[in-house]
């Protein structure tokens, strides 16, 4: 599927408008609320706003509804605009927030009371859950419904000016209490916040309700496609009834919705994101383990694996949940063709080649891309008395089918000979803490077919290079977490290991680059080295979905196993 024109249902009812004249031209807007930062769900709004736009030669609006003051804060701003930058796209000239509109918005708040289609409301929050009716049952007009509009009109403006307290009164739209649609039972348009906003200070202590100013907003901007989640499908009636009250001229923007994005294995709420966050069980919104963009830039993932992975799952008009494996793949097809395979040992263990010579360098060209030498050609691995191997890759007691080194037996090394391991040292766990093995060009002994030795990766003991790594996880231990976090999050999420160990071609390594680490997964050097400190690399995604291997394991056992 091309990413340029990637068809859809939307594509198509833009194409039936732009085919009948209905638009002149596409006009999209991204309306982030400034209370969080962006994540996986949000880039996938990102990318089919911004690149319908962009497709069909027309431009796409980067709106923040900062119409709640309480929860919004100037950093959450800014990072939503790196964010979007980051994934490839501009808004020019094209930066809004609804809080320009502010003024206009009462103008036009004051329209619809003069033509009789709002009024000011006095029950309390209890009292219009009260008579707000249910799915089954009618509600019940207030008892201010049929309040004069010059009154109404007069309560409004001394809400403006700040004359009442909070939750004294509000402004509501007059539609239909027995509609059986809740979100047309005469929904707020306005209500009373003594808050400081982030950009117009304390001059409004009044501000407008998601539903009235999101579509009086699209309407200003020229807006013609108002692409919103599934969520929204039922306030499209409201956003419709605003415009039509207020005469707008036509052509007026039209609301599409489309399936939101439910991740697997990820929280997509800003709110428990935000619980994660200010609760310490994450290290800041940028902690590798979550969702949100500038966690994932951290982590290393790169923006054409996102929108690679937003192409790939398309826009849906129904629910439904993505294993986190679309992800990981997306990342892995991206990182795969780019970046260089080299040799790290992230948990060493010591070897002594017993009949190598003390001070014997040998240098042995090793390609970057072992399918294509070509692409970046060779580096030199340097063999020497003492090397490292990964502690994994040895077993006093080796299980069935493992095919690594054990005492007496047999294993090669990555690019060069073979170990033969003759003793192995214990520590006083019983553990080993170094081997002694000799090294050969050729296996020694009788090796059958059946039972070749494995490959191993290593680094030289005294030339390779002190790094360390993170190994990141899943944060949550079930598919779809519900935010209980004392059972659903993932103790091993994060493994740092402090004393891992390069091969010395790395030494030119800038930071913000990426490698494989053969066997071990793709990284991103978050940190490069100082004089006093190694670099720090965060594990950016395995090479295999392991996750998806031990579900099938388990489903291959049964339940009860």
């Amino acid at each position: 599927m091309s990413e340029e024109r990637a068809n859809n249902f939307i594509r198509a009812l833009v194409d039936e408008d732009l085919a009948s004249g209905r638009y002149p031209k596409v006009v999209t807007r991204f309306p982030p609320e400034p209370n969080g930062f962006l994540h996986i769900g949000h880039a996938k709004s990102v990318c089919l706003n911004f690149g319908l736009a962009r497709d069909y030669g027309g431009h796409c609006n980067l709106r923040f509804d900062d119409t709640n003051p309480a929860k919004e804060d100037v950093e959450y701003v800014e990072s939503i605009k790196e964010d979007v930058q980051w994934l490839g796209f501009t808004w020019d000239d094209r930066l809004y927030y609804a809080s320009d509109y502010f003024e206009r918005l009462c103008q036009r708040a004051e329209e619809l009371i003069k033509k009789g289609h709002a009024y000011v409301c006095q029950l309390t929050p209890e009292q219009v859950r009260q008579y707000r009716g249910t799915l089954t049952e009618p509600g019940r007009d207030s008892p201010w419904r049929d309040r004069p509009s010059q009154e109404s009109l007069e309560l409004f403006r001394r809400m403006r000016a700040g004359h009442f307290a909070e939750g004294e009164m509000f402004l509501r739209a007059r539609i239909d209490m027995a509609s059986p649609n809740l979100n047309m039972r005469d929904p707020a348009l306005f209500r009373i916040r003594k808050v400081s906003h982030h950009r117009t200070g304390d001059q409004w202590p009044i501000y407008p309700m998601y539903d009235y100013a999101h579509c009086v907003s699209d309407a200003i901007e020229g807006v013609t496609f108002s692409i919103c989640t599934l969520e929204f499908e039922d306030h499209r009636p409201l956003y419709d009834w605003v415009l039509e009250k207020l005469d707008w001229p036509e052509p007026r923007p039209r609301q599409i919705e489309f399936a939101r994005l439910n991740l697997e294995g990820a929280l997509m709420s800003k709110r428990k994101l935000l619980q994660l966050v200010k609760e310490n069980y994450v290290d800041g919104w940028d902690d590798p383990r979550l969702p949100t963009l500038a966690a994932l830039r951290r982590r290393g993932v790169t923006p054409e694996a996102i929108r690679l992975f937003c192409e790939r799952i398309g826009v849906a008009k129904k629910d439904s949940w993505i294993e986190l494996e679309w992800l990981e793949k997306a990342i892995r097809d991206d990182l795969n063709p780019k970046v260089r395979r080299v040799m790290a040992v992230l948990d060493p263990l010591l070897v002594t080649l017993t009949n190598w010579p003390e001070g014997l360098v040998k240098d042995i060209p090793a390609p970057y891309f072992p399918d294509a030498p070509e692409r970046m050609g060779f580096r030199d691995l340097r063999l020497t008395k003492r090397i490292y191997i990964e502690r994994e890759d040895f077993s006093l007691d080796p299980p069935a089918g493992f095919h690594r080194l054990t005492l007496g037996g047999t294993a090669r090394l990555r690019w060069s000979g073979y170990l033969r391991c003759q003793e192995a040292k214990l520590d006083a766990a019983g553990q080993p803490s170094e081997l002694f093995c000799s090294y050969s060009e050729e296996p020694q002994g009788q090796v059958s077919a059946k039972k070749r030795p494995g490959i191993i990766h290593w680094a030289p003991a005294e030339l390779s290079i002190p790094a360390v790594a993170r190994l990141y996880d899943r944060l949550f231990v079930v598919p779809r977490p519900t935010g209980d976090l004392a059972r659903e999050l993932n103790p091993g999420s994060l493994v740092e290991r402090a004393n891992c160990r390069l091969e010395p071609a790395l030494a030119d390594l800038k930071t913000g680059e990426r490698v494989q680490f053969e066997r071990l997964g793709y990284f991103y050097l978050e940190k490069g080295p100082t004089a006093t400190e190694p670099g720090l690399f965060n594990r950016v995604v395995t090479l295999k979905d392991s996750w998806a291997k031990a579900k099938k394991k388990e489903d291959k056992r049964g339940p009860e196993s």
